[in-house]
């Protein structure tokens, strides 16, 4: 029985369904054939045949979307639960596989890239049905925490495979520290949806994993996706972050400014980023020429009332003129202006990865990480983003075939 829809197609929706509903309305979408082939035992191997990849791979996106906390629980839940057993493939009335079953194959999982493929698979399959657009995307990180004892710093083998601490400022400015690791993701800020992740310990800084993000984004998706705006907060306000995003993948950075313990703005410029002349007055924008960004004089165009008039700048009758090539700095001198309204309108639009990292966590299962080792991490990271695509496209899909009818 479905409930009463509303005019947005909001992964919300299919989590309220009922179990049987939901279950079998994501799966539908989640096509494993490549990945259980990789998984499936040879024809000609020895022993029990044991359970299908497939069978195996809808119970573990299963747990995510039930929430259920670890792999003894899914085990017993499917003993326990025919709707969850019929769901997932098994027979209602036969065995369910035991706890060292799914980690033995959770084991095997981490040893193909095929989960990982199935993930961009489903992004590819969402941008066709129109529900991904990549246009504009948005990148945050957000906190895991290790399913291992916190360690001493002093005691954790820094290699990059190993959990770590790590420290990020709430919404209230508060200092939070966790050990674990970190979620780095690239989300497109229409849809919603994560297009891209990368783990790393929890002490690695927000900003250096930007590029390397953004990179692997570009070639996963082979041109797939070409982003015109690339949206962050000020953990990510590094000059070279800015110069990469423009000169190698054209595209426009729009990052919150950093004034990293500075009491006054770069010099020539106010407080809200505007170049200002020599009298302190704010230059008037007077358009964009190729890489070339023009202000004039705001008394020449009759913004100001300068007690000096234009001759205490310049001694042409068209006032100073002041160019900059955006390019070269971009970080003070962005285009589009911050302290114009496309500007925060397209700044905006970064909560979208927030809004992602909130539903991965309180609807599914990524805040429960009940693996260790940096690759099971990631395992557990993509079956949740897995499950976030998949039940976005079966509730616009659902919700497409209800107006057709």
């Amino acid at each position: 029985m479905y409930i009463r829809q509303t005019t947005l197609f909001s992964f919300e929706e299919i989590m309220e369904f009922q179990q049987e509903t939901k279950l079998e309305l994501i799966l539908s979408q989640i096509d494993v054939s490549k990945l259980a082939n990789v998984l499936k035992k040879p024809s000609n191997s020895k022993g029990p045949k044991g359970y299908e990849p497939e069978q195996l791979i809808y119970s573990l996106i299963a747990m995510q979307i039930e929430k259920i906390r670890s792999i003894k629980d899914l085990a017993l839940k499917l003993k326990e639960n025919p709707v969850l057993r019929y769901c997932c493939g098994f027979d209602v009335l036969g065995k369910v596989p035991s706890e060292s079953t799914f980690s033995r194959f959770l084991d095997k999982l981490t040893d193909t890239q095929e989960l990982e493929q199935l993930f961009y698979d489903l992004v590819i399959k969402a941008k066709e049905l129109n529900i991904v657009d990549g246009e504009h995307v948005s990148i945050d990180s957000t906190k895991l925490d290790s399913y291992e004892a916190a360690k001493p710093k002093k005691s954790i083998v820094d290699d990059g495979t190993n959990p770590n601490w790590g420290m990020k400022r709430d919404t209230n400015g508060n200092n939070i520290r966790w050990f674990g690791w970190k979620l780095h993701i690239l989300c497109d800020s229409k849809s919603e949806l994560p297009l891209d992740i990368l783990v790393t310990p929890a002490s690695n800084y927000d900003g250096t994993m930007a590029l390397p993000l953004i990179e692997q984004f570009i070639e996963h998706y082979n041109n797939i996706f070409k982003p015109t705006y690339y949206a962050m907060d000020s953990g990510y306000d590094l000059d070279y972050v800015y110069k990469d995003i423009i000169n190698r993948y054209n595209g426009i950075p729009i990052i919150a400014y950093n004034p990293r313990g500075s009491f006054a703005p770069p010099m020539g410029l106010d407080e809200h980023f505007n170049p200002i002349c020599s009298a302190g007055y704010k230059l008037a924008y007077w358009g964009k020429d190729g890489n070339y960004l023009k202000f004039r004089c705001p008394h020449a165009v009759g913004k100001c009332n300068c007690p000096y008039g234009m001759n205490w700048c310049s001694k042409s009758n068209y006032g100073y003129t002041f160019k900059v090539n955006y390019k070269e700095n971009p970080r003070h001198y962005g285009y589009p202006l911050r302290s114009s309204d496309s500007w925060q309108k397209l700044y905006d639009k970064r909560t979208s990865v927030e809004r992602c990292n909130s539903r991965l966590k309180k609807y599914l299962n990524l805040d429960n990480v009940r693996s260790k080792g940096i690759k099971k991490v990631k395992v557990h990271a993509l079956l949740n983003c897995i499950t976030l695509i998949a039940g976005t496209i079966a509730v616009n899909l659902d919700k497409s075939l209800n107006k057709a009818a």
